[in-house]
């Protein structure tokens, strides 16, 4: 019999219930402990879940006798901290998307990682996405080359509110949240690394104190380049939309839907065992544990997205 995979989920919002959602569909797995700030709101989620675990200090998962892994759905400032904090307390890692908000930080997970030996995984979720699979299997199979991706991040965020409506604790940040899924995809699509990285950005937003409208253009040593837009202040179709244009085809994907560029659509539903793309990240997480590997989407595949980030960063700054 295998044994199961004991989980402390940190961040009850709406990101740690969509992990929640996913990991009910995977067998073998039983969360044991959700962290949270506010403990009554904690307690509802846990109750609703059967999680018979509650605490607002992560450090009171840790100590659970027999617990595995941890799942990191804590706001971006903290991801990097908690992830070695789980490292060095001997668990294997999953920390959602941004690794780190600064290279030094991402550099310090994957130090410990390596000195731990554990499996430690970043929630980039598009890689996950059955529609950017399918694109990602016809390049892998020579079917398809890209030659150029153009791609939307749009929100509506003039307030500081997260996916639920619901006041956040934390800002978010355009460049070292939503930009960072699309550098990665890009070098990871490609398999090819990003040689070229250049930014602008709009106006300062005056209480939350981010650019609220962003440019950004990439180039891959192969040649394929990537033109992405990412605003806050977007009264409009909310989300993320990518344009694949190749040398075979060109495909859209909005969300887990794929299109042809005369927007035919394409059935992905055979690509994975769902088309939850969160579900199928927890999938790899607890796989690469049981296989003791390498998961895809590890923090050392997806160091190099904070190290453009970084670069970006500076070019913003100065």
């Amino acid at each position: 019999m295998t044994k199961t995979i004991k989980v402390a989920l940190a961040g009850a919002g709406a990101f740690g219930i969509k992990h929640l959602d996913g990991i009910k569909l995977i067998d073998g797995v039983e969360v044991v402990s959700l962290v949270s700030r506010d403990l009554e709101k904690t307690r509802e989620v846990a109750d609703k879940y059967g999680i018979g675990h509650v605490t607002t200090d992560l450090a009171d998962s840790l100590a659970i006798k027999d617990l595995d892994a941890v799942i990191l759905c804590t706001p971006t400032q903290m991801h990097a901290e908690q992830s070695i904090q789980c490292l060095k307390a001997g668990k294997h890692v999953q920390v959602e998307i941004p690794l780190a908000d600064s290279l030094k930080g991402a550099q310090e997970v994957v130090e410990w990682q390596k000195k731990t030996g554990l499996v430690a995984m970043c929630g980039h979720t598009r890689r996950f996405n059955p529609s950017h699979q399918y694109v990602h299997n016809k390049i892998v199979a020579g079917e398809f080359q890209i030659y150029q991706m153009d791609v939307q991040t749009y929100f509506f965020r003039r307030t500081n509110m997260n996916a639920l409506g619901q006041p956040r604790s934390w800002t978010d940040h355009l460049l070292w949240h939503h930009a960072a899924h699309t550098v990665d995809l890009f070098a990871y699509q490609c398999g090819s690394p990003i040689v070229k990285a250049n930014a602008v950005q709009g106006p300062i937003h005056p209480t939350l104190g981010i650019a609220m409208d962003m440019s950004i253009q990439l180039q891959a040593a192969n040649g394929a380049i990537c033109t992405l837009s990412l605003s806050f202040n977007n009264d409009g179709p909310l989300g993320t939309f990518f344009r694949y244009i190749g040398d075979s085809a060109t495909y859209i994907a909005r969300y887990d839907d794929l299109f042809t560029g005369k927007e035919e659509k394409i059935d992905v539903s055979k690509v994975a065992v769902s088309m939850n793309g969160i579900e199928l990240q927890d999938r790899e997480f607890f796989a690469a544990i049981r296989e003791g590997r390498e998961p895809n989407s590890s923090v050392s595949q997806v160091l190099a997205c904070y190290q453009v980030l970084h670069d970006l960063e500076q070019q913003l700054n100065a």
